[in-house]
């Protein structure tokens, strides 16, 4: 028995056929404790690099920006499925109305039978520049939607005074499955004010990779904040979603971080990151959330940048290895308070041909914390 409680997720299915995600999923149900869609139009690798050449999955999928709707998806893994927790990873209030998120993850919470989670953030550009969707006060604006979410959730007829948002004799009635227990909200936070959001409002914690350090960083803030706002300190439950690139063999493993995907991803990393190793970031003075549109980028351009990219930044960026090394890592985390990590395999877009061998090391990190840590109810 270990002396930490961790729940382990995993990404969810994001391609069609719809079946497929169905088959999917089901096989998770009972093996992971979760499962998490991210909300994209628009996928992080740029069309140039979606060559066969390049990324080989690309001969089996036909673009980067193929993303099956996700809350709908949700509600249909929910009615197919019975103890896995269902979330959002994230979704944001650009291009949804916080009233249409407060009804659809009710509704979600009793497709569900109480096991939906509403992750949500800031968001990202290029979900929303491209679209036609004016970009301003992100950290603002998330504030106001987790505000009005909770206040419509309450049920009352409510008025609603902000600097986005604005309701006036507004009402969402529909309980929740559970009387008086409504889907937990999970913040992406990463900047202080979005992580002061998250200590202040917030029932989880779900940023996308930091390293250790960073990590427990970050999460004394947000439990600051929490103590400041006149909650308890431990209010938030601290989760992490990560990528993973995974093989026995420690060469193979390297390649692999070299690889044209790990270092796409790897762009994304904020220039004040590279700063902090001693690089400059490709792109110079740099935030993907906030500037990256990858349809914009030329392919000539993009090459350049992965050139460029240092190989100690991939290896800060993903947790790698064997089932043994990966999990000495998880265990650091959750040692020092992680509780719930949701795991993405990267590996198939390092390398295809690992697909099945990378897929057999991760069932054996899900089986260790599985058979290890201490097993809870849901949120």
């Amino acid at each position: 028995m270990t002396d930490y409680d961790l729940k382990i997720g995993t990404q969810g299915p994001i391609f069609p056929p719809i079946d497929n995600v169905l088959k999917t999923v089901k096989k998770f149900d009972g093996l992971y404790d979760s499962v998490w869609w991210p909300d994209h139009l628009m996928g992080w690798i740029p069309d140039a690099l979606w060559q066969p050449e390049l990324i080989e999955l690309s001969k089996f999928q036909k673009s980067p920006h193929t993303f099956l709707e996700t809350l709908t998806t949700m509600a249909c893994v929910a009615s197919n499925t019975s103890s896995i927790l269902l979330g959002s990873a994230v979704t944001e209030t650009f291009r949804r109305h916080p009233a249409m998120l407060a009804q659809a993850f009710l509704t979600l919470d009793h497709i569900s039978k109480g096991r939906a989670i509403l992750g949500i953030g800031p968001g990202e550009a290029e979900n929303v520049v491209p679209y036609g969707i004016r970009w301003r006060y992100p950290a603002r604006r998330l504030r106001e939607s987790i505000e009005v979410i909770r206040l419509l959730w309450s049920g009352r007829i409510s008025d609603y005074d902000g600097q986005i948002w604005k309701l006036r004799d507004a009402v969402l009635s529909l309980p929740p499955e559970r009387e008086g227990k409504y889907p937990p909200i999970w913040v992406g936070a990463h900047s202080n004010k979005t992580l002061e959001i998250t200590g202040e409002l917030g029932d989880g914690w779900i940023p996308e990779h930091l390293e250790i350090n960073e990590y427990f960083e970050k999460l004394k803030m947000i439990r600051d904040a929490s103590k400041k706002a006149g909650r308890e300190p431990d209010s938030v439950t601290p989760a992490l979603l990560t990528s993973l690139i995974l093989a026995e063999d420690s060469e193979d493993c390297r390649q692999m971080l070299g690889s044209v995907a790990a270092k796409a991803y790897a762009l994304l990393t904020p220039s004040e990151k590279y700063e902090q190793y001693g690089y400059k970031h490709p792109f110079g003075e740099f935030n993907a959330y906030k500037q990256y549109i990858p349809t914009r980028v030329e392919k000539n351009q993009i090459l350049s940048a992965l050139e460029k990219v240092p190989e100690e930044i991939c290896e800060r960026r993903y947790i790698h290895g064997n089932a043994d090394e990966v999990i000495r890592v998880i265990e650091n985390y959750a040692r020092k308070g992680l509780r719930h990590i949701i795991l993405w395999n990267l590996t198939p877009l390092c390398d295809y041909q690992k697909t099945r061998e990378s897929f057999a090391i991760l069932l054996k990190i899900v089986d260790y914390f599985k058979k290890g840590a201490k097993r809870n109810p849901a949120p």
